[in-house]
């Protein structure tokens, strides 16, 4: 099997959650303090250790109009297991931020060469 069909049957064999990372207000991006700060470098170290285990397949911020916010792609094997992904999440954990989870179809992806 060509090695982008596997990349598919892999793909489809996982469920596939959209997930919001929520700051603690909308200026959260601008006007953090050292110790949020502190908090988002482990979040951002979480987040790539999951990128690189295979678990994300997208992240980053979002720079909306009414104020920035986190997202993710994640691949999972359940619900279960993409709430306990948000729930460790360092900023998470401290009460800082909150997070929302979606389930997701992925059609299709696209490799990004990144």
């Amino acid at each position: 099997m060509p090695s982008s069909r596997m990349a598919y049957a892999r793909l489809m064999s996982k469920q596939h959650y959209l997930f919001r990372l929520i700051p603690p207000r909308p200026t959260f991006a601008q006007d953090r303090t050292a110790q949020e700060g502190a908090l988002m470098q482990a979040h951002a170290r979480y987040l790539h250790e999951q990128f690189t285990a295979g678990h994300v397949l997208l992240y980053g911020p979002v720079m909306a109009a009414d104020g920035a916010f986190g997202l993710a792609v994640l691949e999972m094997d359940d619900e279960g297991e993409a709430q306990r992904f948000g729930e460790r999440d360092p900023t998470v954990e401290a009460g800082l931020n909150r997070f929302e989870l979606s389930p997701m179809h992925v059609a299709a992806v696209r490799a990004l060469g990144v």
